[in-house]
């Protein structure tokens, strides 16, 4: 009998094809793990599926079970593949058990019969498209290194036209973080989105080249630097805060705004104290402790061989997410926002603290200037949620606040604090002007593109 009390619910992302994709961007932690399975076909047999489902069901107390397909690109299985999967959901359904069906997918493969499935399964589909096409192509490209912007679009149509539920996950990374309300607003305004993620793309020098560990303590180009994510946060935060509380839901600002309620968890892994019950699960059956660490020393079995809840119950998964809470240094312990954080993923603790302790977040400047920034209009948020009155209210409550920064902005300094509570320098805040980029550049940056990432 396992020794820990199993959870009410946990949540796995299942890769049937594995980090296999028809797309090759530039940036994708997950491509290299192929290496990880040689001469494997990459494609989850029936009966793989068949114990996946049942076993996930049999896992939960909850009446509420979601079922996540991830990649690699999940679409590359074939509708009838995912057709099976809610047979079998059937088939184990226990009395008054519901399902939410997600899946992450680049659009790319989306047609007319994808899209009535979809609808008619009433699943919740994660597009993953990195703003206009000129930011979406510099990174998102296909195996002959060809933007996919326009497949992308195409994809979203149908998804449009077929009425089915969609958010936009942005991944921000070190060329499209310097735009952030073009890209807010091109996600608002030109492609009718009402929610959005925004995934910092934290690529780590591996010293073998290749990306199927997590190793050292430098980043690719490619990577959103700290500050760079903070001030991307923020900007789009000074438009939301301004015209689209209540209209316009930003995960980070959702997540942020249940810490700053207490309402005991932000609805984001990576902002709870600890973790362990988001999970991975490979194309043969393979079940890693989470999908950011596939790697062969956070493999806790395979579901053929072992059930799935005694690997999730298990000392080993169990010391995986307390880790996170018992490991973080002093200075995030005696940070006045770590309730707000709560030291960010484990995958980004690779850097030192002031004082030299190994363990701080990679993106701890940003996150902390964020969440400084958003301070004193989350209170405000907070109060009128917690009288009753619609969190929309705080857009004119700090109307006049945000007018007075423009005054303060016209008179600070580049190396002051920014007026706005950022506690960041106001030359990297709200003082900082984007650099000239020349065009030579950007196709430098498409370049690094190598052949053979939600829904929570």
């Amino acid at each position: 009998m396992p020794q820990n009390p199993p959870p009410p619910r946990i949540h796995v992302l299942s890769k049937p094809s594995g980090a296999t994709c028809n797309l090759a961007c530039s940036y994708c932690f997950f491509l290299d793990k192929e290496l990880l399975y040689p001469n494997s076909k990459f494609r989850m047999t029936d009966e793989v599926l068949e114990n996946y489902i049942r076993q996930l069901i049999e896992s939960h107390r909850s009446s509420e079970v979601t079922v996540a397909w991830q990649g690699g690109e999940p679409t590359l299985m074939g509708v009838d593949f995912y057709r099976k999967a809610i047979e079998y959901q059937e088939k184990y359904r226990k009395p008054g058990m519901t399902f939410e069906n997600t899946m992450q997918t680049n659009g790319t493969l989306l047609d007319d019969e994808w899209c009535e499935f979809l609808k008619e399964n009433n699943y919740l589909i994660g597009i993953s498209i990195d703003g206009p096409q000129h930011l979406h192509d510099a990174h998102r490209v296909d195996k002959g290194s060809q933007g996919t912007f326009d497949n992308v679009m195409r994809g979203l149509r149908l998804l449009q036209k077929h009425e089915v539920e969609y958010n936009l996950l942005v991944t921000v990374n070190g060329l499209n973080a310097d735009y952030p309300r073009e890209i807010y607003r091109f996600m608002r305004d030109e492609l009718g989105t009402k929610w959005i993620q925004f995934i910092p793309i934290v690529e780590r020098v591996n010293p073998d080249g290749f990306n199927v560990y997590q190793l050292g303590n430098t980043v690719t180009e490619r990577s959103v630097r700290p500050e760079q994510f903070g001030r991307f946060l923020i900007q789009v935060f000074d438009e939301w805060i301004r015209d689209d509380v209540g209209e316009m839901f930003v995960q980070t600002f959702e997540a942020a705004a249940r810490n700053w309620m207490g309402l005991g968890s932000s609805g984001m892994c990576v902002f709870e104290e600890t973790c362990g019950l988001g999970l991975a699960i490979e194309h043969n059956g393979d079940l890693y402790s989470c999908d950011h660490f596939v790697e062969p020393d956070y493999l806790l079995g395979n579901i053929k061989d072992e059930h799935m809840l005694e690997m999730v119950v298990s000392d080993e998964q169990t010391k995986f997410g307390q880790d996170k809470r018992d490991s973080l240094p002093q200075y995030c312990l005696d940070c006045d926002v770590r309730f707000a954080c709560h030291g960010e993923c484990p995958k980004n603790r690779f850097i030192e603290t002031p004082s030299g302790d190994p363990g701080l977040n990679y993106l701890c400047a940003g996150y902390k200037g964020f969440f400084h920034r958003i301070n004193e209009p989350f209170k405000i948020l907070t109060m009128l949620m917690r009288s009753g009155r619609p969190a929309s209210d705080v857009m004119a409550i700090v109307a006049d606040r945000e007018a007075h920064f423009t005054e303060a902005f016209a008179k600070a300094k580049p190396d002051e604090q920014c007026p706005c509570g950022s506690q960041m320098r106001y030359k990297d805040c709200h003082g900082w002007q984007r650099p000239k980029r020349r065009r030579k550049r950007r196709r430098a940056v498409a370049s690094l593109a190598r052949p053979p990432v939600r829904v929570s």
